[in-house]
């Protein structure tokens, strides 16, 4: 629980290394709250305009948005803006990248065809470990104790 949370309390923290627990746990975290306000938001006449098929686009949008749910999903993800942006820039710097790749990644992303490949290649390099011992980002987060003394 204490790395879903670790971005919020590194909120504005562009610096330094963040270890992939930290990265996956939080956007696990993302993942299950919005989740979570979606399904209670479709809730009863929500769940309805839904599932009419003479529903217009805007009355489906306006059941699943109305209400207050729709702004606490719109609040969410304006609260986890920065943490995100932060956490990703980190976890580049785990990998011995610069933060600035994670702008390159984002415009690839909008580009048709070619953004399916370069989401693909964000997300592998999310999930690959970070590099040993201290790189020029600081110290490894995951044994932040194993400077190589005897280089």
């Amino acid at each position: 629980m204490e790395y879903m949370f670790l971005p919020f309390k590194r909120y504005f923290d562009f610096q330094g290394r963040s270890r992939r627990k930290e990265y996956w746990l939080f956007t696990l975290l993302n993942v299950v709250v919005i989740m979570g306000l979606l399904l209670v938001s479709l809730g009863g006449a929500g769940l309805a305009a839904v599932a009419d098929p003479d529903a217009s686009e805007m009355e489906t949008m306006g059941a699943i948005f109305g209400g207050g749910l729709g702004i606490l999903v719109l609040l969410w993800v304006l609260a986890v803006f920065i943490p995100s942006i932060a956490v990703t820039v980190r976890r580049f710097h785990d990998r011995d990248m610069s933060g600035w790749w994670y702008l390159g990644f984002l415009v690839g992303g909008m580009i048709p065809y070619i953004g399916f490949i370069v989401s693909i290649a964000l997300l592998v390099i999310m999930a690959l470990p970070g590099t040993p011992g201290p790189n020029r980002f600081g110290p490894d987060p995951k044994n932040p104790t194993s400077a190589d003394v005897f280089e």
